[in-house]
């Protein structure tokens, strides 16, 4: 059963992250919204350990966030609006936030 994990908080204040990347299976997906697009700065090993996840691990982030902290999506990753969240929660058979 895929799931998709939704991370909020940034990756420099604590370690979601790094316990969702082990925990996620491999057809799971990852949301990174709020301060967890953080997670995308050019240079930080959170970035790094995010471009090495295998292709079948789909990687998102919402654009507004991306936007507002004027980080950009890698190729790796899609930015979604909140359409394409909403769309994204449909399509996987679980949601699990990381609060």
């Amino acid at each position: 059963m895929a799931t998709l994990h939704i991370l909020s908080h940034s990756p420099f204040s604590d370690s979601r992250l790094s316990s969702c990347l082990r925990l996620l299976g491999a057809h799971d997906g990852l949301l990174l919204s709020g301060d967890a697009v953080y997670a995308l700065q050019p240079g930080s090993a959170q970035r790094q350990a995010l471009e090495l996840m295998p292709d079948s691990i789909a990687l998102f982030a919402l654009d507004e966030d991306l936007q507002a902290r004027a980080l950009q999506a890698p190729a790796r990753l899609q930015a979604v609006d909140y359409a394409a969240f909403v769309e994204l929660c449909t399509r996987f058979d679980k949601v699990n936030s990381w609060l």
